[in-house]
């Protein structure tokens, strides 16, 4: 299991801190954010930031995020032409893309519609940048996209495989009752926990999203064992929303604790 960070996880530590945490925790590289408090690379020109994370062992695995990338307007296509930049600049390996979260564009056909013609934008900028873009299907109610085999249809449909590429949350997944997993078009695999036993699946929302432990609800270990199974290969990055967990005094120990309890038990079922 290649192990990733992302900056959501612990939003209070600087670039650097960081930077330093990952590289401490054996990760092979992080995701980092525009949507925290802090600024993007702490205010880092994107050249000088990525350097550092390769100086330091680290691939920037992902540059997150346009939202809502399927209201396509020239707001967001200008939002997209600019994180590309900044990604190509700091050596960003992907971009993140980002459904409509907030309860509209549900309809069957709209929804479809809209992220194929998103998509159809999109894809002559990566494909003229080199670059992959990460869209993550999210499986709250109210989501605009909650299905993989939606966007899989999608981007099968305009020849976009080699620079599309899906967000497995272990989270979103559940929320979406499961279903199919694709490992051959995924791209990042985002996991968190869920501990609290009073809460009912529809009742979950981002701030729940803790360590995995042996009181996870979410089944992350199960699902990371299928991709692994199945030919996944790439990173499995950590992505808390919980304030526990940002307000964590020494995030190594736990989160390398919480490495150590997912690897001991795909080893224990021979993933």
């Amino acid at each position: 299991m290649q192990t990733a960070l992302n900056h959501m996880t612990t939003p209070n530590l600087s670039y650097v801190e960081f930077l330093d945490l990952a590289a401490q925790l054996g990760c092979v590289g992080v995701e980092v954010r525009n949507d925290i408090t802090r600024t993007l690379f702490d205010g880092l020109d994107a050249t000088s930031a990525g350097k550092m994370a390769a100086d330091k062992g680290l691939r920037l695995v992902g540059l997150s995020q346009v939202y809502p990338f399927n209201s396509w307007d020239d707001a967001r296509e200008a939002a997209v032409r600019a994180l590309i930049d900044t990604a190509k600049a700091a050596g960003a390996e992907t971009i993140s893309l980002i459904p409509r979260n907030d309860g509209t564009g549900l309809g069957n056909g709209e929804r479809q519609a809209k992220v194929r013609v998103a998509l159809k934008g999109i894809l002559p900028m990566l494909k003229d940048a080199d670059l992959v873009a990460l869209i993550e299907p999210l499986g709250f109610g109210r989501s605009s996209l909650r299905s993989k085999s939606e966007l899989v249809d999608v981007i099968d449909g305009i020849d976009g495989t080699a620079y599309f590429k899906l967000v497995h949350d272990t989270f979103h997944h559940t929320l979406a009752d499961g279903g199919a997993i694709f490992p051959e078009y995924t791209g990042i695999v985002h996991i968190s926990g869920v501990v609290d036993p009073s809460l009912g699946i529809d009742q979950m929302e981002d701030e729940h999203r803790v360590l995995v432990d042996a009181d996870d609800r979410l089944g992350n270990v199960a699902q990371i064992q299928a991709l692994l199974a199945a030919g996944y290969d790439g990173p499995v990055s950590y992505e808390c929303f919980s304030p526990q967990t940002h307000a964590l005094t020494d995030p190594y120990t736990a989160i390398k604790r919480s490495f150590e309890f997912i690897a001991s038990q795909l080893k224990r079922e021979g993933a």
